[in-house]
């Protein structure tokens, strides 16, 4: 019988510190996240100077409680994955640094991993995974990419925002309305009782042909709507407040359903993966179930804790690579634009 590789992974590419440990690459053995929410809050959005001041107080105490969680010492460990970007790079360099030095001391094989990459990969903790090749939307604050993906390490990218990822515009609506952070939750949360349809936001479009997002246009439609309204933004009227938020997510989910179908139809793909912080987005969710059975395509959702930053789904890329022979070296670095 072979024997099962124990990987443990660390995720800080923003503002959540993340360590699991992971049995052959699909199963959790634990996985602990510290948020930073209550330290960005009243800034309505990631301080990076903040947010990597908190991970180097946390990366400690986070590793230590996901090993014993699992059970096991780092005498156990047959390899160590790392998020080397995208991010904010003092963020990265943190959970970089800490990975390395661990490394280093106990001579275990150290990965890098693409943080894209990690979220396409998230769903292969579920059961029932997809089988490649797969259209894969990642969708969160920072990103809004579609990739072509036909295995690890296999991906075309075939359109991303050209401003605003769909998280950010969240974010940045929240903020404007006086909501608070996150917005993504906040917005969905209000939504669910304002009417779709009571505003006529822009569906904006980069053209017919083109798989690019931009959201900066529905964002500034948003702006200028709340500026037709005399006081501040949070003396509006509860129903009015809730139509607000309710047609600008409603905007955003149109166009990245739409967008994401049309990739994959393009691609003659039957599969579609959508994975990301945005992705635990409750109309987000049901719209694509519902275009999929449309379109007569399977999609494939991670469950929402598994949308959001986590270092399980780093553990599914690191044990692939892991597998395949693949080691980096100690000089290793972060990189805030990492590409495929």
């Amino acid at each position: 019988m072979n024997k099962k590789r124990i990987l443990l992974a660390i995720e800080t590419s923003c503002d959540d510190t993340g360590a699991a440990v992971l049995s052959d690459g699909r199963k959790i053995l634990s996985s602990v996240v510290s948020s930073q929410v209550s330290v960005h809050q009243k800034y309505g959005g990631v301080v990076p100077e903040l947010a990597s001041r908190k991970h180097i107080e946390m990366i400690v105490p986070i590793v230590t409680e996901a090993l014993q969680q699992a059970g096991l010492s780092l005498e156990k460990i047959d390899g160590i994955a790392v998020t080397q970007g995208p991010g904010l790079v003092g963020s990265l360099l943190v959970g970089l640094s800490f990975a390395k030095s661990l490394a280093f001391v106990k001579g275990i094989p150290l990965i890098g991993v693409n943080h894209l990459e990690a979220h396409l990969s998230a769903i292969f903790l579920e059961e029932n995974p997809p089988s490649f090749p797969f259209l894969g939307l990642v969708v969160s604050g920072g990103h809004t990419s579609l990739f072509r993906v036909d295995g690890f390490g296999q991906y075309t990218l075939l359109g991303q925002t050209r401003d605003d990822a769909a998280g950010e515009a969240f974010d940045k609506v929240a903020k404007l309305l006086g909501l608070g952070y996150p917005g993504g939750p906040i917005i969905d949360e209000l939504s669910r009782t304002g009417n779709p349809r009571a505003i006529p936001f822009p569906r904006p479009s980069v053209g017919k042909n083109s798989f690019d997002f931009s959201f900066s246009g529905l964002k500034t439609a948003v702006v200028h709507f709340v500026k037709t309204f005399p006081g501040p933004p949070g003396s509006f009227p509860e129903e009015l407040l809730r139509n607000i938020v309710s047609s600008f997510q409603a905007a955003v989910v149109d166009v990245l359903v739409q967008k994401t179908f049309q990739a994959a139809g393009h691609q003659g793909l039957k599969r579609v993966v959508i994975s990301g912080g945005v992705a635990a987005n409750r109309l987000l969710r049901q719209r694509m179930k519902e275009e999929a059975s449309k379109q007569k395509m399977r999609i494939y959702i991670p469950s929402p804790v598994l949308c959001t930053d986590n270092a399980a789904m780093v553990g599914v890329v690191g044990y692939e690579y892991l597998k395949r022979g693949i080691r980096f070296p100690l000089s290793l670095n972060a990189f805030s634009n990492l590409r495929f």
